[in-house]
C-alpha cells in the first residue's frame, strides 16, 4: 500500500485537493491518502461543516504556520513538514497550486529523496513579479510527476526539458469540485444564504473580488480600479466581496464606494458560488476565478496584465483588461454586449474526471514504469 500526502495551504488548495482524496478513497486496498493542512492561511470556514461539504476528512495533520513574509512562512512550513515526513515518511508527496506551501513541501520531499507530484503542473504567467509565478517554475523544476490542467502546461514543460512521460494532461481538480459542489447546491435551500435576497432583489448584477497586492497595495492602482468600477456600477450594480486587505487599503487611502455597489466581506464558498453563477459578468484578479467561470461560460473580465491560464482567454470568456480603467470599461462593454455563454465550448478534460485520471495514472504500468528511485544521503 502507498501512502501518499496530499498538501493544502490555502483554501483553494483545499477545493483541488478534495476531487483527490474521494478518488483515492474509492482505492483504499492500494493507497493510504493522509491530508497535510500547513496553515499557510487560517480561515475560521475551516470546520467540520466546510469538510463535509467537500466529501473529505479533516486534515491529518494541521502545522498550523500561519502568516508572515514569503520567507518566514516558506520557511516554517519547511521545517514543520519536514519533522511529520520524518516521523510518518510518505511514498510520495503530491502539491497542488502555487502557493507558498506547494513550493516549501515539494523541496523538503525531495530533499528527503520523496518523489513529488504537482496538481496544476505548467502554467506560467510569464511575470516574475508575481510570487506564484516563482513557486511554480521552483516546484515544476524539482517535481517527479506533472498534472497538467491545460495544453498550454504541457507545451510550457516540454519547452522547459522535462521528460514526456511524467507529464500528464488530465484536466482540472478544481473543475471537479465545481461540479460536486454544483451538485450539493442544487439540493440546497440557497434563502439561508445572507446574498441571496440580495441577488434576487437585483436580478442583473456583476460580481467583483480583488486581492492582488500589486492592485490593492498601491494607492494610484487600487484607486483607478475603483473609480472604473463605480462607472460600471452606475449601470450594472455590483456585488464587491471585499477582502480583508483590499478594504484596509481603501480605508488607508480613504477610497470611497460610490452608488451601485453592494458590499460584503469574504464569502463562503457555496454562497459565493450561488452569486457568480448566475451574473451577468465576473470582475476578479484571481486565478481560480477565471477558471470556474471559464467552467460555467460566465463571461469574466480580468483585472491583471497577464494569465497563467490561456485556455480561458481562447475559449472567450476570459478578457485580461489589466488596470488602466478605458481597457476595463471597454472589455465590459464587449462582455455586455455579447452572448458569451451561447456560444461558450468548454475547455477539454474540463468534464468532472481530472481526479479519476490522475489516480488512474498512479494504478497504471505507465506510472510503475516511469517511477522514481530512491536516493542515498541526509
Amino acid at each position: 500500500m502507498k501512502r501518499i500526502f496530499l498538501i493544502a495551504g490555502a483554501r483553494p488548495n483545499f477545493m483541488k485537493v478534495a476531487p483527490i482524496m474521494r478518488e483515492l478513497a474509492k482505492h483504499k486496498d492500494k493507497f493510504e491518502a493522509k491530508l497535510i493542512h500547513t496553515g499557510q492561511h487560517y480561515d475560521n470556514g475551516m470546520s467540520q461543516v466546510f469538510f463535509q461539504e467537500l466529501g473529505i476528512p479533516e486534515p491529518d495533520y494541521n502545522l498550523g504556520v500561519g502568516s508572515g513574509t514569503h520567507a518566514e512562512q516558506t520557511a516554517r512550513i519547511m521545517v514543520a513538514f519536514e519533522r511529520v515526513c520524518m516521523e510518518d515518511r510518505p511514498d510520495l508527496v503530491m502539491v497542488v497550486g502555487d502557493v507558498n506551501s506547494t513550493l516549501a513541501c515539494a523541496i523538503v520531499a525531495k530533499k528527503l529523496c520523496i518523489p513529488v507530484a504537482h496538481v496544476e503542473a505548467g502554467l506560467r504567467s510569464g511575470d516574475m513579479t508575481m510570487p506564484e509565478e516563482i513557486n511554480r517554475i521552483v516546484t515544476d523544476s524539482i517535481s517527479d510527476y506533472f498534472f497538467c490542467t491545460e495544453p498550454s502546461g504541457v507545451e510550457n514543460l516540454r519547452r522547459e526539458g522535462h521528460p514526456e512521460e511524467r507529464i500528464h494532461f488530465v484536466g482540472n481538480v478544481m473543475i471537479d469540485n465545481l461540479f460536486y459542489q454544483l451538485e450539493k447546491l442544487k439540493q440546497m435551500d440557497t434563502s439561508v444564504f445572507p446574498t441571496d435576497a440580495l441577488k434576487k432583489q437585483l436580478k442583473e448584477y456583476g460580481v467583483v473580488t480583488l486581492h492582488r497586492p500589486s492592485n490593492v497595495d498601491d494607492q494610484e492602482t487600487l484607486t483607478r480600479i475603483i473609480g472604473a468600477l463605480g462607472e460600471i456600477a452606475q449601470r450594472l450594480p455590483l456585488i464587491f466581496a471585499v477582502h480583508p486587505r483590499t478594504r484596509a487599503n481603501m480605508q488607508k487611502f480613504g477610497i470611497t464606494i460610490s452608488a451601485g455597489f453592494h458590499l460584503t466581506g469574504p464569502l463562503p464558498y457555496m454562497e459565493f458560488l450561488n452569486l457568480w453563477k448566475d451574473a451577468r459578468l465576473v470582475l476578479t484578479d484571481s486565478g481560480g476565478i477565471q477558471e470556474e467561470t471559464t467552467a460555467l461560460g460566465v463571461p469574466c473580465i480580468t483585472l491583471r496584465e497577464t494569465t497563467e491560464r490561456p485556455i480561458t482567454v481562447q475559449k472567450g470568456t476570459n478578457t485580461i483588461a489589466g488596470t488602466e480603467s478605458a481597457l476595463i470599461l471597454a472589455a465590459v462593454d464587449d462582455a455586455m454586449n455579447s452572448d458569451t455563454r451561447s456560444r461558450y465550448q468548454q475547455p477539454e478534460m474540463w468534464d468532472g474526471k481530472a481526479a479519476h485520471r490522475v489516480v488512474r495514472c498512479f494504478l497504471s504500468n505507465r506510472m510503475a514504469k516511469t517511477a522514481v528511485p530512491n536516493c542515498g544521503g541526509s
